[in-house]
This record gives structure tokens, C-alpha cells and sequence, in this order.
């Protein structure tokens, strides 16, 4: 850490106390007994105005030149080796030279005489114009090839960048010399050593203190060579592991390295809370090609702030948040943070047994949850012991979370993303969410995320022209644009791009146990022409609408996600009827394009028939009849999720109470009807929260689920209560039916009953498991009961018993029910050899079962 700069009336800025060259008394003090870290309190740079260090270009400076005239660094085939003088003969007596550097007489590593390197230390001229130049822009390539310690003739050279420091001292174990001071926060000697120190340590002096550290400029590159091919393929799986603030012991050393992809950088710089927001002295180098920049940073741990400072190609700096940042500041502070996990977990069942049965072949209903406004106030770990009780009392076996990875707005609900890697801060740390991610799975709830690859946010401290151009979104204005949201699309055909990305899947899943990523906007990113007019969009190469770099990254990712992460589930919102969403990637279909590996679609068709005909009055419905029957033609297409998401229950669409016509009763009990009809449709199901207790108000991200409406002491409490008592024992049933889930995505797990009654409002249908074991559905959304309705039904079947009935009085309807047997009678109908008579109730669902 860098302690703060001198006052304006220190030594060091007025110049009347600064030594004269070659006289700087020697820093005697050791890190014990003087140096103290003087550190700042956590501070992200927006909110430290007024106490960065003055001067940045360094203490003494006289003025930098403009960093667009700045040389670009030499193509040379090694590091450039700084400018020497050699030392000139002396008869100074080695006891005078003991006091003067503080070397010991008998030093076996020193080359000449004493006076030799009393005379180096005083002589020696440090860099060239050309480095310091570089160095103080921040334009620097390889700083560790001139910063450091290196050989040179007549010796080692020295040199450090400190700027504000009063002296620098290098100590080994038997060697202790001060560097000349060279102005600009520059100091250097030239000390005649036979070879470098395999290590050693720099007494830096300040106004008030003296700091111990290690050089950060003695170290090798703290990333390997297969990182470092990988990178460059595109192909690392693990990218968080190589790029980022990654805690580590290197060469024998504690600290951090920094890592950041930023090929078109002229220069980077690391800033944070451990050098007080001036990056002048902590400059990164260069890995070649890979376009990636590394900096080793000892004695720092987790906890820090740290953002970059990029210099771009025009020369201006910008200062950016770390891409794979893991933490994040709260917003709206935008810092990254260092991290490294302890979480312990303890999930082992539950993850040794969640890739048992496909999930296409599994009971799947699923519970969406904004978790920032379920509870509001909450954070991860207060969910923690809320949230699973109540998903796991309804019996839903997913929750799905909206967007938990950081993002700067809230009214965004977490859709536009600028933290990819790190959970939201807002609710507590990456362990904080682990901890709830472990508590749902130790109750025996799956855990879905939603993710979102398709755009993200322009602010100026996150990805957009990252390094001064274009470089995780498209390079053509046209592409990378999107034409709804005012953000940008990534540019799913350069490799690094698709490698943050496919990397990025991986880690939630890996890292964070995460059994599934509903992906967000799969529609925008199929399509070229999406929500853009004629000339607005380039055809691909074959003259189509078909966005091929968006379908071999989707492709891609779902291969990827699936390798790694066994029983693992991706699920697809795509809003089109694109060939081959669920379908495995190497199976072409006519299109010629390979399937886009998805496990799951959510079914949008279905879902926006079905809520347009519970929309309309009762009788207006015949008319509408075939709203409710067309899913089923196309319902083996793929394999669908049935969603009743946040997205239709704001922005003026009403809450799905509040969609049904009618008084309060009709609108209750149209609600639970549908529910039903929804619960028994082929398709695995989806509810938003609040909807589960029959919320009349319109979701907002601000208050949340009107939680009151579930209070005894409100008058209506009884109403809401039924439509949750519904929900769950929906559920319940559901679980234990395998007629309901089994064969979802096979055709010969339904039948109609009869799907053309449009004069009666009334649908009706058997589910069937893989035994042959059927459930009946009836479905009556009219308002009138209907009395001795026949159906006709198998005769294998030889009587049925109500199993489930959206009008009982327990849920808040009429109690119009079946409660006795029944057996059929031997009068064909509806095709069927047997039929048997209901009694359905007004606007109700009701499942029946063989007795």
C-alpha cells in the first residue's frame, strides 16, 4: 500500500529540505520498529474527491509530456535494460562506505571495492527520457522490464517508482543501500553485485512513516503459459481463474494478481484503496497478443478496492470497473473488490443427486423470485432462513432468481448487467448468496438464475469501448446497438467475447451450485433484423436474417454448460418460433442449422392464447375457443415451460387477478381455474411471486408482494388464503402424479376428451404417465354450473375419484364437487366406448384420478 502523499509544505514539493544529490541520509529504520501502513479507510475513487494524491504525475514533477506524443514502446526481442554509468574508481575506505549505504565490509554478493558502489549509488543515471516518459503517461508496455532489478554492465541495476516517497532503500540479508532519488517518484542505483538477489525488499520513506514491502517489479508473470493459450484460443473454461483480482502466493510471496483484456490499451494502470486511488506507480505489463495485462501485487489481500486506469489509443484514461470482478461495491458505487471464498458447503445430497432423472422427465414447477423486493430489507442470509420454508411449503421444487448478478439501476430488476461475475452487492456478499443457495438446496429446492448474454448497460465505468474501442460489444454501430433497451449487444463472433461469456455460464453453475440459467432475450440475439427497419440491418453471409455468431455461441455454451455441470438445466427465452431451441446442437434440422442445445423453451405462445382468452367475458369465449387449443399443436415441438412471469404483471398488464372480468369472486375463481388448467397442461410451470395468493396490484420492484393481504386481521385475508392453499396443493398433487410431468415433451402422454365444446367454455383432457396411468382434467370457464356433464373416457378405467377441485370452499368457491365415485357407464361418447357424468362446477378446474 502506498501511504499517503507529503503536504504542500513537505520536503518533497517545496524542495527548501530535499538532500542534495548523493547525500539523502540512509533509511536505518526497519519495518518493525517504523513502518505503519497508514491505511485508508475503504473508499471507491467517486467518493474520495478532494484526497487523491495532488500531482499524479509524481512528487517533483515538472510536467509530463502529452501522452499523445508519447513513442510507442520499441519491437524489440527482449526488455529494454535501463541506461547506466559506470561507477569510478575511489580510495574512499570501506568503513566510510559502511556508514554511507549501510554495507556490510565482508558481503560475498558485491563486485569491486566499497567505494565502488558508494560511487554507483551516487552516479548512476537511472532510466532514459523515452521510459520515464512512458512510466509517467502511463503508456508503458513492460514495466517490469525497466522497473526492478536487472543486470547491467558494472553490476545490478536498481530502479523504483514511488512517487511521494521521500527515499527508497533496497535490503537483502546482507545488503542495504538507498537509491539515488531521480526525481519524478523515480529512484535507481547501480550496485556491483555479481547477480541479481533472489530477493530482497524496499524501505520506502514518506513524510510520516517508512513501509517494508516487497518490489512488485521483482516477480514473474503470475500466469501460466496454458492460461495464456487458452486466453488466446478463446477456449478458457475457467476464465475467472485467469482474469480478475485472483489472491495468490507467488514465488514464495502473498498478494493479488491483477489480470484485465485490454488489447487495445496503449498502457494500464491499477488503482485502488491500497495506493489512495493514484495508479502513477503501479503500471501492468503487457502479455503480448493475448492482449492481456498483469501486475502482482504483494502484501494486498482481500477486501480492497480496485478499479484499472486504461490509457486509450487517443491517449486519454479512462477508469474502468474489473470485468471479472467476483465482488462489487454497493451501488450505486461501482469499485470491484478482491475476494476469495470460505464458504463451506454442505449440499453434497443434493448435488450428488439433482442429475438423476432429465428434468424434461421430472416434476418442474418453479417460483419466480425478485429477491431484492420479496422481502424487502432483506439480505441473502435473512432469506436465507425465509425463503426456502416458504417454496418449500408451497411444494414448489425450483425457485428462480431475476438477474443476482450486479448491475448499477434497480428499476432494471437486474436485465442490465455490468457485474458478470459478482452477485449483487445490495443483499451481502458472493458467500452471503452462496449461504442461500445452499440453504434452498438442503430444503430440497432447485435453484434457477436468470442470465443475461444478450446486451448490457453504455455506463462509462463498465464494458462499453472498454479500452477506447469497441471491444465486448459489435465493432459496426448497426450491431451493436439494440434498438429497445438503449444498450449494447456483445459481439457473439469474437472469440475472447464468447469465452467471457460461455466462461461466465460456467462459473454461476460451478461456483455457485446453480442447478439451471433461464437465458434472457434469446430472441434478440437469433435475429439481425430484431426490432430494426429495412437498412438498418446487414444480411449474413448467406443473405439471411439468421444471426450465425449469436447461434454458435448459444450452441456453444449449452455444449459447454452441460459438460461441466451434470444435471445442470438451460432454459430459453425465446419469444419465436425458431426451429431447434431444445434441440441437441449436432441434429440439423430443415433450416440446416443445428439445434441451439437448450434443455428447456419458455412457452410464450401459449401463455400470451391462454391470458388473451381468460381475458375475455365468459360469453365472448366460444369465440375465442381455439386460443386454448392451439398450443397443443405445436406443444412437442420443444420442451416447454409454461410462464406466468414478472414480465405480465407490470407496465399497465395487471396481475393475473386483476386480467379476469367479473366481480371479485368471478375474478378468484377464474384464477384458480386457470391455474389448474395451467398445472395440467403438458409443459413444466412457471408462477411470479404474488400471484400465488391472488395479488390485485400490479408488481413493483419498490414494495414488493403486498404480503398485508395475508394478515387475519384483513377482512379479505380468507380470499387470498384460498388461492395459496390452491397453489399448494396443486403442487402437492402435481409431485405425486407422474401422469402430470412424465411424459410432458412426448405426444403420447395427452389426449383430448373433447376440445371443440366452444358453446360450453369447456376443455378437457387425459395425461397419461409412461404405464398408461391417465389423470382427467376438466376445465368449465364459464360461469354456470353444469350439471350431469358426459365425457367420455377409457373403459379401461373402472371408476374415477375427484382428486383436485378449484371451487372447493377451502380455496373460496362455491363447493360444487364429486365427492362420491364414479363409475362409467357403458354409452360410447366423444369417441370413447365408456363415458361418465360430472357435475362442474362454474369457472373451475377439476382433476380426477382412477380410483
Amino acid at each position: 500500500m502506498t501511504p499517503r502523499p507529503p503536504s504542500d509544505d513537505s520536503p518533497k514539493k517545496n524542495g527548501a529540505k530535499k538532500p542534495a544529490t548523493g547525500k539523502k541520509a540512509t533509511v536505518q529504520q526497519t519495518a518493525a520498529g517504523k513502518a505503519a501502513e497508514g491505511k485508508q479507510a475503504a473508499k471507491s475513487p467517486e467518493r474520495s474527491a478532494g484526497k487523491k494524491p495532488a500531482g499524479s504525475k509524481g512528487a517533483g514533477s515538472k510536467g509530463a509530456k502529452s501522452s499523445e506524443k508519447t513513442p510507442e514502446p520499441a519491437a524489440s526481442g527482449g526488455p529494454p535494460v535501463p541506461a547506466v554509468v559506470a561507477p569510478a574508481p575511489a580510495d574512499n575506505s570501506p568503513a566510510a562506505l559502511g556508514a554511507t549505504a549501510g554495507i556490510p565490509d565482508n558481503s560475498a554478493s558485491l563486485r569491486g571495492s566499497s567505494q565502488d558502489l558508494a560511487d554507483s549509488v551516487a552516479a548512476f543515471t537511472g532510466l532514459g527520457p523515452d521510459d520515464r516518459e512512458r512510466l509517467l503517461s502511463g503508456t508503458h508496455h513492460d514495466p517490469h522490464g525497466v522497473l526492478g532489478s536487472h543486470p547491467a554492465p558494472g553490476g545490478v541495476a536498481f530502479l523504483a517508482f514511488r512517487p511521494y516517497a521521500l527515499g527508497v532503500t533496497v535490503v537483502t540479508d546482507d545488503l542495504r543501500a538507498e537509491l539515488h532519488d531521480d526525481g519524478d517518484g523515480f529512484f535507481s542505483a547501480l550496485l556491483p553485485l555479481r547477480a541479481v538477489p533472489d530477493a530482497y525488499r524496499l524501505l520506502v520513506a514518506y513524510e510520516e512513516t517508512v513501509q517494508d514491502t516487497e518490489d512488485a517489479y521483482r516477480f514473474l508473470p503470475a500466469l501460466g503459459e496454458l492460461d495464456l493459450h487458452l486466453l488466446g484460443e478463446g477456449r478458457h473454461e475457467q476464465l475467472w481463474q485467469a482474469l480478475g483480482a485472483e489472491p495468490m502466493t507467488h514465488q514464495g510471496v502473498t498478494g493479488t494478481r491483477f489480470t484485465v483484456w485490454a488489447p487495445n490499451a496503449r498502457g494500464v494502470r491499477l488503482s485502488g484503496t491500497f495506493n489512495f486511488w493514484d495508479g502513477t506507480g503501479y503500471p501492468m505489463r503487457s502479455l503480448g497478443s493475448t492482449g492481456v495485462w498483469e501486475l502482482f501485487v504483494p502484501g494486498i489481500g482481500e477486501g480492497e478496492l480496485y478499479k484499472f486506469e486504461i490509457t486509450r489509443p487517443d491517449g486519454s484514461r479512462t477508469l474502468r470497473a474489473d470485468p471479472m470482478a467476483r465482488r462489487t461495491e454497493v451501488p450505486p458505487h461501482t469499485s470491484s473488490i478482491i475476494h476469495t471464498s470460505h464458504h463451506t458447503w454442505h449440499d453434497d445430497a443434493w448435488m450428488a443427486s439433482r442429475g438423476e432423472r432429465p428434468v424434461h422427465e421430472a416434476p418442474f414447477s418453479v417460483y419466480e423470485v425478485h429477491l431484492a423486493s420479496w422481502r424487502p430489507g432483506l439480505t441473502y442470509r435473512q432469506l436465507a432462513q425465509q425463503l426456502p420454508a416458504y417454496v418449500s411449503d408451497l411444494g414448489f421444487t425450483h425457485v428462480e432468481l431475476m438477474p443476482v448478478a450486479e448491475h448499477p439501476f434497480g428499476g432494471s430488476w437486474g436485465y442490465q448487467v455490468t457485474g458478470f461475475y459478482a452477485p449483487t452487492a445490495r443483499l451481502g456478499t458472493p458467500d452471503d448468496f452462496k449461504h442461500l443457495v445452499d440453504a434452498l438446496h438442503q430444503a430440497g429446492i432447485g435453484v434457477l438464475m436468470d442470465w443475461v448474454p444478450a446486451h448490457f448497460p453504455r455506463d462509462e465505468w463498465a464494458l462499453a469501448a472498454f479500452d477506447g474501442r469497441p471491444l465486448y460489444e459489435h465493432a459496426d454501430p448497426q450491431r451493436a446497438a439494440h434498438p429497445d433497451w438503449g444498450t449494447l449487444e456483445f459481439d457473439f463472433g469474437r472469440r475472447e467475447v464468447r469465452n467471457f461469456l460461455v466462461s461466465n455460464a460456467v462459473y454461476w453453475c460451478q461456483e455457485f451450485h446453480i442447478d439451471g440459467l433461464r437465458v434472457d432475450a434469446v430472441a434478440s440475439m437469433l435475429y439481425l433484423d430484431y426490432s430494426r427497419e429495412p437498412g438498418q440491418w446487414t444480411p449474413n453471409e448467406h443473405g439471411g436474417r439468421e444471426n450465425l455468431d449469436a447461434v454458435a455461441f448459444l450452441q456453444e455454451m449449452n455444449a459447454t454448460v452441460y459438460r461441466r455441470n451434470p444435471g445442470v438445466v438451460t432454459i430459453a427465452e425465446e419469444s419465436t418460433a425458431w426451429d431447434g431451441v431444445t434441440r441437441a446442437t449436432h441434429h440439423s434440422g430443415p433450416g440446416g442449422f443445428g439445434g441451439l442445445g437448450f434443455g428447456l423453451k419458455w412457452n410464450m405462445g401459449w401463455m400470451h392464447d391462454s391470458l388473451d382468452y381468460v381475458q375475455h367475458e365468459p360469453v365472448h369465449r366460444k369465440y375465442h375457443h381455439h386460443e386454448m387449443t392451439f398450443s397443443m399443436v405445436y406443444a412437442y415441438s420443444e420442451n416447454y415451460v409454461l410462464p406466468i412471469s414478472h414480465d405480465e404483471v407490470v407496465h399497465g398488464k395487471r396481475s393475473l387477478v386483476s386480467k379476469m372480468p367479473g366481480d371479485w369472486w368471478q375474478q378468484r375463481a377464474t384464477t384458480r381455474a386457470y391455474l389448474g388448467y395451467m398445472w395440467a397442461h403438458p409443459g413444466k410451470q412457471l408462477l411470479f411471486m404474488g400471484q400465488e395468493f391472488a395479488q390485485g396490484a400490479e408488481w413493483s420492484e419498490t414494495h414488493g408482494p403486498d404480503w398485508w393481504l395475508l394478515d387475519p386481521a384483513y377482512p379479505a385475508e380468507a380470499d387470498h388464503r384460498g388461492v395459496r392453499d390452491l397453489v399448494r396443493d396443486l403442487n402437492t398433487v402435481y409431485r405425486h402424479t407422474p401422469a402430470l410431468w412424465q411424459q410432458d415433451t412426448d405426444p403420447s402422454g395427452f389426449q383430448w376428451v373433447v376440445g371443440d365444446a366452444a358453446e360450453d367454455n369447456v376443455f378437457a383432457f387425459l395425461r397419461l404417465d409412461a404405464e398408461g396411468v391417465p389423470l382427467l382434467s376438466v376445465s368449465n370457464l364459464s360461469p354456470v354450473v353444469r350439471h350431469a356433464y358426459r365425457l367420455g373416457v377409457p373403459d379401461s378405467v373402472p371408476a374415477w375419484q375427484e382428486t383436485l377441485n378449484t371451487d372447493s370452499a377451502r380455496y373460496g368457491g362455491s363447493d360444487v364437487t364429486n365427492p362420491d365415485v364414479v363409475k362409467p357407464e357403458l354409452q360410447a361418447w366423444h369417441g370413447r366406448p365408456a363415458s361418465i357424468r360430472l357435475a362442474l362446477p362454474p369457472l373451475s378446474t377439476i382433476w380426477l384420478r382412477p380410483a
